[in-house]
């Protein structure tokens, strides 16, 4: 008998380590739609509370170290004189986000889907390869400042860092099965971190007031100087990310709510005011991690400092503090984490929604860390440990270039009232979305003529 109860315990274990054979929650958007419920009355606080959530795993993905490779470049060399180019890529992520957001609940379908529906299989297999590249390219920026934070905080060789960044895998599977919240809590401690850690490490630099409001002021003239137009480009490509549409769209329909008019238009306020608070909270990062190159390295004399691991060099004899390079590889590392989450949600959206295919989360997340380290390990082996800059310069070259291909269905279906009905996109917001569309697509031009 208590061997019979001893085999049966070693099946039961057994059958929990083994390796699932379906796409399960919390990465699998089909999974988890409608699987949080929003309460239909009751406390607001409580209701935003509930309701919030999918913004903030659009908001990590913003906060990247693709990001904080262009802001520190921009700070140290023009001060916060780039801070208005900030703050625009930052409202231009909004207004992307909110109509991506406006698509998913108004229409019942993500983004890939409606393209599934809409385009031919031709197109849709085009879009699914470029949505793969940038989840990708994403992917290796997130290798890239993992190992690096690894490198820097604990002196593990760069390119054995790397390689521990593939054990991310073991995350996705310990959430098998849990639900979408825990996904958001965990994503919710990665960016209190970053923002807790880059808010100390501005209290310790401290702030100039009246630089900072004259760098928020837009002001051309300033991408005239040299350099600071790439760099404006930069992050550009940095802030806006295409595959974030493509998640955002699907992470929304996790609300449950039902589906009249009344209760779509209460999705869309709820679901507006997570999008702008968690996109405004990105923002404030990205523009602290500016105003921190500006003010310890620029306002020192430091005007060349072009890479993360030379900015954690400098924080400490400059800052005179070693809490300060404590906090910023920490802050890193928080960082380089959050594509282990917001990647595997995202590559499950774009496989099931344009090829109509599952694959268990774990097997996405083995594919797309493989796709990235291959890259990332070869460029530090090959061009040595100052690559990171380069390769993470890179990636965000990559993303840019992906960028319009992903805005135009999203604007042709926000504005689609056979799609999207009542709830279309308003005339000015499109305006706007295809005003960005068309800059997004110069700049680009601009910085393939360039290469």
């Amino acid at each position: 008998m208590a061997k019979a109860r001893a085999m049966s315990s070693l099946a039961s274990l057994a059958s929990r380590l083994s390796l699932p054979t379906t796409a399960t929650a919390p990465f699998c958007p089909s999974e988890v739609r409608g699987t949080v419920a929003v309460a239909p009355q009751g406390p607001w606080w409580r209701v935003l509370w509930q309701a919030a959530g999918p913004g903030l795993l659009v908001a990590v993905g913003y906060m990247d170290p693709g990001n904080w490779a262009t802001d520190i470049a921009a700070g140290s060399q023009f001060g916060h004189g780039l801070l208005f180019v900030v703050l625009a890529c930052g409202l231009a992520a909004i207004v992307l986000q909110s109509l991506a957001m406006r698509v998913g609940l108004a229409s019942g379908q993500d983004l890939a889907q409606l393209a599934r529906r809409h385009y031919s299989p031709a197109a849709c297999r085009a879009l699914w390869l470029l949505a793969e590249l940038a989840i990708i390219a994403t992917d290796i920026a997130e290798v890239l400042g993992a190992a690096l934070a690894l490198h820097l905080l604990f002196r593990v060789p760069l390119w054995v860092g790397v390689l521990l960044t593939g054990l991310d895998t073991l995350i996705v599977l310990g959430l098998k099965g849990h639900g979408f919240r825990q996904l958001e809590a965990i994503v919710l401690g990665l960016i209190a971190t970053i923002t807790l850690c880059f808010g100390v490490q501005l209290a310790i630099v401290g702030v100039d007031g009246a630089a900072l409001a004259a760098g928020a002021v837009p002001d051309l003239a300033r991408l005239a100087q040299p350099g600071a137009l790439v760099l404006a480009i930069g992050i550009l490509g940095a802030t806006v990310m295409p595959h974030n549409l493509y998640l955002h769209s699907s992470v929304v329909q996790t609300r449950l709510g039902d589906r009249s008019e009344q209760g779509t238009r209460r999705a869309l306020r709820l679901a507006g005011a997570d999008t702008v608070v968690s996109l405004l909270l990105a923002t404030l990062v990205n523009v602290a991690i500016l105003v921190l190159a500006a003010e310890a390295f620029h306002g020192h004399g430091h005007r060349d400092v072009g890479s993360i691991e030379d900015a954690w060099r400098l924080l400490a004899p400059i800052t005179g503090a070693g809490l300060a390079p404590l906090l910023f590889g920490v802050a890193l590392l928080a960082a380089g984490q959050s594509a282990t989450f917001t990647g595997t949600v995202a590559g499950q959206v774009v496989l099931e929604g344009f090829l109509n295919l599952k694959i268990p989360c774990w097997q996405r997340r083995i594919l797309t860390r493989a796709l990235a380290i291959v890259p990332a390990l070869a460029g530090v082996l090959w061009l040595g440990q100052g690559a990171v800059g380069k390769l993470l310069v890179a990636t965000q070259v990559v993303l840019s270039l992906q960028l319009p291909f992903a805005i135009w269905p999203l604007l042709r279906f926000a504005g689609n009232r056979q799609v999207m009905g009542r709830f279309a996109a308003s005339r000015l917001m499109l305006a706007i979305g295809w005003l960005l569309f068309a800059l997004i697509l110069a700049a680009n031009l601009a910085l393939v003529a360039g290469l």
